[in-house]
């Protein structure tokens, strides 16, 4: 079976590194003799070539990229998203992508971007009256917190943490219906008040961890990659076990680091 991964602007929307999750997700597939295509879509690309992607990323960037990038969503690509998205396509959407997919980021200055409005949230960057959301960050995932979509239509199968690094100055506030990715145990997490981070909607993940957050988190990667296959074959695909010790050092010496105990998912 074929995954084809729509990378979403990877000229604009990558400044802090977050072609690692892209890498992940190709390597660990290829390891698995998985094929995958990677699709750049970029401000001259047309929407349409969105509908064979099996799975959409889209990283962080600052507010000068993001106004672009705003543009095209609203007047090109954005319809289209939203159809794939709520068509239950999986997806990771990470910090400045996050944001978009709410109902608008307002930045520092005060002007008001509107996002997609895909994901019930809104993001506001509080300017100089606070300091930027920056640093190791750890969050809990429970099925408490966090029930996504699968192709079973169960929760998120992911009962352990999440680890990552977050910088961002906006504050993402999820309106009463959306539900988090997890809640944070070391960090800012969305908006440094109420303790959640990220959110789920439907297959479509959203989340302020960089690091980039797959390479340190297989768990959450492999749930990515066989949520796309489930979807894409109509019925569950299990994948084969990998040989990922480095990664899962990778993910437990920041736990170590942060005093807190390590918990791998077999």
């Amino acid at each position: 079976m074929k995954l084809v991964i729509g990378w979403l602007y990877p000229d604009l929307m990558s400044t802090y590194g977050d072609r690692g999750n892209i890498i992940s997700l190709q390597k660990r597939c290829q390891w698995r003799d998985i094929e995958v295509e990677i699709k750049s879509i970029t401000l001259e690309s047309k929407g349409e070539e969105l509908l064979d992607c099996d799975f959409l990323f889209m990283g962080g960037a600052q507010d000068r990229q993001q106004k672009i990038v705003s543009e095209d969503l609203r007047t090109n690509k954005g319809p289209i998203i939203k159809h794939l998205i709520e068509g239950n396509l999986p997806g990771l959407f990470v910090c400045a992508a996050y944001q978009f997919f709410g109902r608008y980021y307002r930045s520092a200055e005060g002007e008001e971007i509107p996002g997609l409005g895909i994901f019930d949230l809104e993001t506001v960057h509080p300017g100089k009256t606070k300091t930027r959301c920056i640093g190791n960050i750890v969050v809990r995932i429970t099925n408490n917190s966090a029930k996504g979509g699968s192709a079973s239509g169960g929760q998120l199968p992911i009962t352990n943490y999440l680890v990552g690094f977050e910088n961002h100055g906006g504050r993402t506030y999820l309106g009463r219906n959306l539900k988090p990715l997890g809640e944070v145990v070391v960090g800012y997490g969305n908006n440094g008040e109420d303790r959640k981070e990220g959110c789920v909607y439907k297959n479509a993940i959203g989340t302020y961890l960089h690091g980039p957050v797959l390479p340190k988190n297989p768990h959450l990667a492999d749930f990515l990659i066989k949520l796309a296959l489930s979807k894409k074959a109509g019925g569950e695909v299990e994948l084969k076990k990998l040989e990922d010790s480095v990664e899962w050092k990778a993910h437990e010496s920041l736990l170590a680091k942060l005093s807190l105990k390590g918990n791998k998912n077999e």
